[in-house]
């Protein structure tokens, strides 16, 4: 009776290990299988009959292919069943993408229990854990480097601005401090230009810079940019060709052209004789935007680090003293955050093919086409009054000239008070064009001051370069409709022709 009931215990203690989660096996002394509770046995696609000896299982194992064992499997095998009885852990991949830990440990008797356990979970969060660890610490020295080369890039021109300006106080001869003042105006260009550079990127790193994709024809963004860059090429001596296009493309407008204008920039930078030019190609649904010149190209050991902040080839900081070495690295977040790739294909002393893939759009999705409109026929601006207020000079005499063309009866204002001026004149505007940032002040609030001292809600449009989502939100809070620089002429009509005639109807 007493046997019975001790079998009696044992089936029950058994039989509770059939609950737990974990698999759990018993070895007897001679190393053949007491007992394998149910998760156990489900670990493996082999049966484990009663008294199956532990060499035999251990074979298995290997010959199952379940588990991704370390080193050769005959090696592993021989190791195993050498240390029968012996503690050890232990942690396996399978086949079929979990962890497993496998823990032996001696029993009283001189047997061994082997436990098996699920740990995928933890392995995953410990090597998530272990990815943000690495990243953190990657991205803390890059922003280390990142500062000290801002540091180094910005204390160059100050030194020399310093030297300048001291020199200058004591010049007499007329050309020399001509000249002096001419090196601080360049000096403080570059770094206008860096400390510019240095905020797009700090926008990039905050997240703040948001896509706005829409479908469009690339035509019009290509020339946008034939009428910025191609003043800089003629410069420097250089051809400069866009290969036209009807290709209608889905990205975000603004932040491509960026991109572009980047690419080409550095291309007129980086070369000396010859030319630029910039095509397109179909590939698949997909459209390759190259930017091709004939310049210093970029060696093969120079390539995989040319998109990092401050970056600059050996030759390139020895023979060009103004790159700032962000222009690139813009480029690369740019097209990330867009989700397009960016190639370069390079040959030293011949010149570079960086390329943008943007994926192919709908003609019939695109914008409405600013088709061209013959300027004979621009009899409904004649004699319309209309406020202009645009603090840069070149670009406030350009659209001057422009709104001459069309016969608007137009006032250009470099600042507020001149156009309160105006007012003060008698003219009376019934449309206001203004830019968003206007010296000391904003178009929202010139727009505001003449509606004050006129006494209607005269129609109004913001014309700006500056995408921030604060300006943006300003403007849209204002209720008055948004043009982003550059302006094509075609678009601008469409815009004035709305706010002059179809707004008053509704």
């Amino acid at each position: 009776m007493a046997e019975n009931g001790d079998a009696e215990l044992i089936r029950t203690i058994f039989s509770g290990f059939d609950s737990l989660s974990d698999g759990v096996a018993i070895w007897r002394p001679d190393a053949t299988l007491l007992f394998a509770n149910r998760a156990f046995r489900r670990s493996f696609d082999f049966d484990l009959p009663a008294d199956t000896p532990y060499a035999d299982f251990v074979e298995r194992v290997v010959a199952s292919h379940e588990w991704r064992l370390p080193g050769s499997p005959e090696g592993w095998a021989a190791a195993k069943i050498d240390r029968f009885g012996e503690v050890c852990d232990e942690t396996y991949a399978t086949a079929d993408g979990r962890v497993v830990r496998s823990v032996m440990a001696p029993t009283d008797d001189g047997g061994a229990s082997l436990t098996l356990s699920d740990v995928t979970a933890g392995e995953r969060r410990e090597a998530e854990l272990r990815a943000a660890r690495d990243k953190a610490e990657a991205t803390d020295e890059a922003k280390s480097r990142f500062l000290r080369a801002a540091n180094h890039d910005l204390r160059q021109p100050l030194a020399a601005l310093k030297i300048m300006l001291f020199n200058c106080r004591a010049e007499t001869d007329a050309e020399t401090r001509d000249e002096l003042l001419h090196g601080m105006d360049v000096t403080t260009s570059v770094m206008e230009d860096l400390l510019g550079a240095l905020l797009q990127i700090g926008q990039l790193d905050a997240g703040r810079i948001k896509p706005r994709v829409s479908t469009f024809q690339l035509s019009h963004l290509f020339e946008r940019m034939d009428i910025q860059l191609r003043h800089q090429a003629k410069e420097k001596g250089l051809r400069f060709r866009i290969v036209g296009t009807r290709a209608t493309i889905t990205s975000d407008r603004l932040l491509l052209e960026r991109i572009l204008n980047n690419l080409v920039a550095n291309a007129i930078r980086y070369t000396d004789l010859g030319g630029v030019v910039i095509g397109c190609r179909r590939r698949g649904d997909m459209l390759r935007i190259d930017v091709v010149d004939t310049g210093r190209g970029v060696a093969p050991d120079d390539q995989a680090r040319i998109f990092d902040e401050f970056y600059r080839a050996a030759d390139d900081r020895r023979l060009e003293k103004s790159g700032l070495g962000l222009g690139l690295s813009i480029v690369s977040r740019l097209a990330s955050l867009l989700h397009h790739r960016v190639e370069l294909s390079s040959k030293p002393k011949v010149g570079s093919r960086f390329s943008v893939y943007v994926p192919l759009g709908n003609v019939w999705h695109s914008q409405v086409v600013e088709t061209e409109v013959n300027e004979a026929v621009a009899g409904e601006f004649v004699g319309a009054p209309i406020l202009f207020v645009e603090d840069d000079d070149v670009l406030r005499s350009s659209m001057g000239q422009l709104l001459d063309r069309w016969g608007v009866d137009q006032r250009s204002a470099a600042s507020a008070d001149e156009a309160m001026r105006f007012l003060e004149a008698g003219f009376r505007p019934r449309l206001i064009l203004a830019d968003y940032s206007i010296r000391t002040t904003t178009g929202i609030d010139v727009i505001e001051s003449v509606r004050r001292v006129i006494g209607a809600e005269i129609p109004a449009c913001i014309i700006t370069a500056d995408a921030e989502p604060k300006v943006l939100e300003r403007v849209r809070s204002a209720g008055v409709p948004l043009l982003v620089k550059p302006v094509s002429p075609p678009r601008l009509r469409v815009m004035m022709h709305h706010l002059l005639f179809e707004q008053s109807r509704g």
